[in-house]
């Protein structure tokens, strides 16, 4: 499990956590067009994402469903692969891979707030923590797919399941 970092190391608009034991620096710029990890140990993104710590901006799945039942200008965004979507997903929501969040940073409406969600909540984490740090409204579903699921709340389509 990862930390977050002290505000002095991150730079401008991104989000970093430190693994712990390998000391990587994982960060995602949403304001310039590049996506790095950065450190002595260079992993890949998703690696360091996967081990990143929850962010305090989470909501739980009960949390989403009430706001995707009362508020229509919710930005529901699934940071996963495709096949991971296509197998299973909330309804109304809108893939864009993690991996190109920074390419379609500017598609997303600044002035409506965004709930990030990905399998287990460690990548829409990272993806919460770089756009609140950008000055979004952005948080994280906390547990991702796998606790929505488990809540009993229904996926898309109605043989969904999540994709491991």
């Amino acid at each position: 499990m990862g930390s977050p970092l002290p505000g002095d190391v991150s730079r401008g608009d991104s989000a970093g956590y430190v693994v712990p034991g390998a000391y990587t620096v994982c960060t995602i710029d949403v304001t310039p067009d590049v996506m790095k990890t950065e450190g002595p140990s260079r992993r890949s993104l998703l690696d360091c994402l996967e081990m990143a710590a929850p962010a305090d901006s989470d909501y739980t799945p009960h949390q989403v469903a009430e706001l995707l039942a009362t508020r229509a200008d919710v930005q529901l965004i699934d940071v996963r692969q495709a096949y991971e979507h296509e197998a299973g997903r909330i309804a109304g929501d809108r893939l864009i891979q993690l991996m190109e969040l920074v390419a379609q940073a500017e598609t997303i409406d600044r002035d409506r707030p965004i709930v990030f969600y990905c399998r287990t909540g460690s990548r829409s984490a990272m993806a919460t923590e770089a756009f609140r740090g950008a000055g979004f409204d952005a948080y994280n579903l906390a547990g991702g797919l796998v606790q929505w699921e488990a809540t009993g709340l229904p996926l898309e389509p109605a043989d969904g399941y999540v994709a491991a």
